[in-house]
């Protein structure tokens, strides 16, 4: 069944319009989020919360570009019969930035005890982000609150953001780890940020297949920064 069906069978009973009169109900009152909580497919909440807040994410500089637009229908490849309601729901979210932070406060909710899914929405939020290549003042603030709604502390999303913008990014800061870490801190860091950002647990969680490119970035970067600090330090692997 799409996620558009799941979406329908989810409100069954409470909205008028079918699928489109839930999602656009999604987008405004939120209701279909807290209807979901409960016993939801992950990769159907997952989608919702990345949907409104990948629209509001590219107003959050004051203008949508085609660019942004382009990196969020990469991120998610419907058939050409859905395509309408995500584009509807988009649109209708991008509007203006309003509201953002009750929907993150839900979603935040939801994943509570599954914070790789909230890194997850994140990691998809700075693709956005940085379709031109800048971050923009008004997109750091908006993924600086997300963050700090879905639990990141600073550290933390100093540490998801250096995965995405590296150009002359500290290694300490891509691992999250201070400069005096020992070998044994180290390298447990890097084991768990592998683990949790591995593909396979990616897949398992249930998020839509683009973000298995993202994993393979983010994996990317974190062994570059594990290779640059073990060299400073004289460590071998």
């Amino acid at each position: 069944m799409s996620i558009w069906g799941k979406l329908s069978d989810a409100v069954s009973g409470i909205f008028v319009g079918g699928p489109i009169g839930a999602l656009v109900n999604a987008v405004s009152g939120l209701f279909l989020v807290e209807r979901l909580e409960e016993g939801a497919d992950p990769g159907t909440v997952f989608t919702i919360a990345v949907i409104a807040l990948s629209a509001k994410m590219a107003m959050a500089d004051g203008v949508v570009t085609d660019d942004e637009v382009e990196v969020f229908k990469s991120l998610f490849r419907v058939a050409p019969a859905e395509e309408a309601h995500v584009n509807r729901v988009f649109n209708l979210a991008r509007r203006d930035t309003a509201g953002f932070e009750t929907y993150a406060r839900q979603i935040a909710k939801i994943f509570a005890d599954r914070p790789a899914m909230l890194e997850d929405i994140l990691d998809g939020l700075f693709q956005i982000a940085k379709a031109d290549n800048v971050l923009h003042p008004g997109e750091l603030a908006f993924l600086q609150r997300v963050a700090e709604i879905f639990g990141f502390a600073p550290n933390e999303f100093r540490r998801i953001r250096a995965t995405h913008f590296r150009d002359a990014a500290d290694p300490y800061v891509v691992l999250g780890i201070g400069y005096d870490a020992n070998e044994d801190e180290i390298k447990r860091t890097y084991r768990l940020l592998v683990r949790e950002n591995h593909p396979d647990r990616m897949i398992g969680r249930g998020v839509p297949a683009k973000y298995v490119k993202l994993a393979t970035e983010k994996l990317v970067a974190i062994n570059e920064a594990y290779a640059q600090v073990l060299e400073e330090k004289g460590l071998t692997r």
